[in-house]
């Protein structure tokens, strides 16, 4: 590769200062760089990480992926192919890892620790010790997953306890995931080497987690937005905070990524390298990622800004190559072969029926914005002898049924996803990815759940008179097409669920958060309704006086 000069206004996150000079580049390698006037008035800063992040949630492939996030400055993340793990074990961490090497990108993959996520679900593949060893041996991985088991971890569990072991054995960092744990359940957590968190909702939970020494990771997803709530934070404890979006869907990553963050922080009035010491230098040294920092013998890795308070970015370099320019990638579109696991063929709509127990009924409360839930109880609406979804409570049914093996669908009822008609369907459904869906009747529910089993996976919204698709071959979680496409579908689907009546600014996302159930209070698993407060399935009808 020939000698390269990159002029401009250079920014060093570990001097804390900017600077005119000339930087010069030689085989992806930082030669030199001199402070030096220039007619340059552009920034040159070193890339952004995202630090937690699942790629599958995007619905790209992570070369698709790298291609989109890129064209923002990003340069590298923090990936835990949990997703696709909970479908296809080891194989499908190992397709992640593959595919993100035909980009110049740096994936930085974990070994997901929690496959399944719980004993209360059931997905399609398990990584138990010998598996997690295995991927832990391998170079390309670079921590333990989010150990969300945290009651696992609180309580001593002895397969929790040996995977934890492992990570220190390879001496790889572990994730964490600890939502409203606190106290001496948060000390023990703490004290098991796990050193993230990504699942604060308030200051004072995240304050304590930061005084024990744990990093926090502020998120930003398409769900879960958690940046405004915490971003006061960085006042106090800039070295022990990282941005991360957990989970980006596809329109959302193409407006923009780790760049907003900063640029939402300037305006808020905190200082730019405390916001680009989040975005840069706290991970590359948390993680020992080999990202460079704009350092003479780094890794050129650095983007080109018009300006450090806008964050609108110019170009983006990975070791020396341009890998975008002007807001477009300059890496050309990849297809790839789907890898899958669907064995489900039919759904019944006698299977979706709930004989009334003439008692109380337990309800999924949402909130906007928000992964949690909470637990309503009141009398549901009963017609001809079987509970019913209620349009004028709000009350709609909501299904989950295995897409691994023929069974019994789960049934319970979810208060404000606000739909008027029809039915929306996924195969997105974290953390196992069985068919979740949510409708106004058992009619459209069957068609929403039909059409998810004749695609083979994907999200899809339904009515009287139409049904839109956005199929996802690639284990049910994945799009085989480009980004602009992939966008461009899940906008309309968006907009057809809002014109139904949902007032959710991202629906899907949504509905794939309603099985997670290692974020309380209240979900739904293939098993039936789980209790995340006692951790334990729990029945429809309540039997409490």
């Amino acid at each position: 590769m020939e000698k390269q000069e990159f002029k401009g206004q250079i920014v060093d996150p570990i001097q804390r200062r900017i600077y005119p000079g000339t930087i010069t580049v030689q085989n992806g390698i930082i030669e030199s760089i001199r402070e030096e006037q220039n007619d340059s008035s552009h920034f040159i800063l070193p890339g952004l990480i995202d630090a937690h992040i699942h790629i599958e949630s995007s619905m790209l492939t992570p070369y698709e992926f790298a291609r989109i996030a890129s064209t923002h400055g990003t340069v590298g993340t923090i990936s835990d192919p949990h997703e696709i793990a909970n479908v296809l074990g080891v194989e499908g961490v190992k397709w992640m890892i593959e595919n993100g090497k035909l980009a110049p990108f740096y994936f930085h993959f974990g070994a997901p620790s929690c496959v399944p996520a719980t004993s209360f679900e059931t997905s399609g593949a398990q990584i138990g010790i010998e598996e997690l060893e295995q991927l832990l041996q391998m170079q390309e991985i670079n921590h333990l997953g989010e150990m969300m088991n945290f009651p696992g971890v609180i309580h001593d569990d002895p397969m929790v306890v040996q995977k934890l072991q492992l990570a220190q054995k390879y001496q790889k960092p572990i994730d964490g995931h600890a939502p409203m744990v606190t106290g001496e359940a948060l000390e023990k957590y703490y004290a098991a080497q796990i050193t993230t968190d990504h699942e604060c909702y308030t200051l004072d939970e995240a304050e304590e987690k930061i005084k024990l020494g744990m990093k926090i990771l502020i998120r930003e997803g398409s769900a879960a937005k958690n940046f405004d709530a915490l971003i006061p934070l960085i006042e106090k404890y800039p070295e022990q905070l990282m941005f991360c979006s957990d989970d980006k869907h596809p329109d959302d990553l193409i407006e923009g990524h780790i760049n907003l963050l900063i640029a939402r922080g300037l305006k808020l009035g905190y200082d730019f390298f405390d916001l680009l010491r989040c975005a840069t230098y706290n991970p590359v040294t948390h993680y020992n990622l080999a990202v460079g920092m704009l350092q003479v013998g780094d890794s050129a890795d650095f983007i080109v800004v018009d300006h450090w308070e806008t964050m609108k970015v110019l170009e983006t370099y990975i070791r020396g190559q341009k890998v975008a320019k002007g807001g477009m990638s300059v890496l050309p579109p990849l297809f790839f072969n789907s890898i899958n696991k669907f064995n489900i063929k039919k759904i019944e709509e006698e299977q979706l029926r709930v004989p009334t127990q003439n008692k109380k009924i337990k309800i999924i409360e949402l909130f906007q914005d928000q992964i949690f839930t909470k637990t309503i109880i009141d009398e549901p609406l009963v017609k001809n002898g079987y509970v019913v979804p209620d349009l004028e409570r709000d009350y709609l049914k909501i299904i989950v049924i295995n897409r691994y093996s023929e069974q019994a669908p789960a049934i319970g009822f979810v208060k404000n996803f606000g739909l008027k008609e029809g039915a929306i369907a996924s195969s997105v459904a974290h953390d196992s990815h069985n068919i979740i869906a949510v409708g106004c009747d058992d009619k459209s529910l069957v068609r929403a759940i039909q059409g998810i089993i004749d695609t083979q996976g994907g999200i899809l919204y339904t009515n009287d008179n139409e049904l839109i698709s956005l199929p996802l071959p690639i284990a049910g979680l994945m799009s085989d097409q480009n980004a602009d496409w992939v966008s461009e579908q899940y906008q309309r689907l968006n907009k057809a669920v809002q014109k139904a009546g949902s007032p959710l600014t991202a629906p899907f996302m949504t509905l794939s958060f309603m099985g997670l159930l290692v974020i309380p209070e209240l979900k739904m698993s293939d098993m039936g309704l789980f209790d995340g407060i006692n951790f334990q399935l729990t029945e429809l009808f309540d039997s409490s006086k």
